[in-house]
């Protein structure tokens, strides 16, 4: 996997005991090469599709009793799937998770707009959601409470992330903004298009990023309730989120030219900031 995909946050690090680290590489790669599916390459719609049905296809036969290898369609699959389908052996993990990513997987291939925040939220449940709680079910952290804290967080996580890649986007002919937030703030396409920073789109984008910072706030008590190590990873992870918002705001909004990441005096920030909190 490309160290790029890694983007913001941290996959499997240091902070997680070491038994767990495997499984949590192993349902990341799964989820990232899904994703590259949807996004990457110059395959038809079609093809995208076909690829992402072969990986349901696999998935399914990880849910066979006493499997010891899933369905070989071929061999980048098998280097996917049967390390995948161990994990979700040994840690009895859900299928459903894994489903819905493949279905938001499947619906940025074809949905490149979204008319408001719940279809955009709705959306997030499927393409950020399942991580957090696969991690949870890893963890044996399954209360109620702590699955909307971390629905929270992922949803906060994934939208920041909208934000951080509008251009990008763009250049895919995708919005992930609402069309009805676009509009209530008279924020056009062709603006976007152009990288227009003028006070709607400031507007908007304050919006959205007041919104993003009270998900990751909300979420906050999960870090308290996790414990040792697994909860330092995931305060971490939320005043990454945090730090990532405060770096739009310090550029004005303009993520057109000048795209929010976190460097070295970030990560040392955010840390002293978890260890506080």
């Amino acid at each position: 996997m490309s160290a790029n995909h890694y983007e913001n946050f941290p996959v499997a690090s240091f902070l997680l005991p070491k038994h767990l680290r495997r499984a949590v590489l192993n349902i990341y790669r799964f989820a990232r090469s899904a994703d590259d599916i949807a996004d990457e390459g110059d395959a038809s719609n079609a093809q995208r599709l076909q690829a992402l049905q072969a990986y349901r296809d696999a998935l399914q036969a990880c849910n066979a009793p006493c499997v010891q290898r899933p369905i070989a369609l071929d061999p980048a699959l098998d280097a996917i799937f049967t390390p995948l389908g161990q994990t979700i052996a040994d840690h009895e993990l859900p299928l459903k998770p894994f489903e819905d990513l493949l279905s938001a997987f499947e619906q940025d291939i074809s949905q490149k707009r979204y008319a408001n925040q719940a279809a955009l939220d709705h959306y997030c449940e499927r393409s950020a959601n399942p991580v957090g709680r696969l991690m949870l079910h890893l963890y044996g952290a399954i209360a109620e409470d702590m699955l909307a804290w971390s629905d929270a967080i992922c949803t906060a996580l994934q939208r920041l992330n909208f934000l951080q890649d509008v251009a990008i986007d763009w250049q895919k002919d995708r919005i992930y903004l609402p069309q009805q937030a676009l509009k209530r703030f008279g924020v056009t396409e062709e603006a976007i298009a152009n990288g227009e920073v003028n006070a709607a789109w400031k507007a908007l984008m304050q919006d959205q990023v007041t919104a993003c910072r009270g998900l990751l706030h909300f979420g906050q008590p999960l870090g308290r309730r996790l414990p040792g190590r697994i909860g330092l990873e995931l305060r971490l992870i939320v005043q990454g989120g945090l730090r990532i918002l405060e770096k739009i705001e310090h550029v004005d909004f303009d993520v057109f030219e000048r795209r929010p990441t976190l460097g070295v005096y970030d990560w040392t920030l955010m840390l002293a900031r978890a260890l506080r909190t």
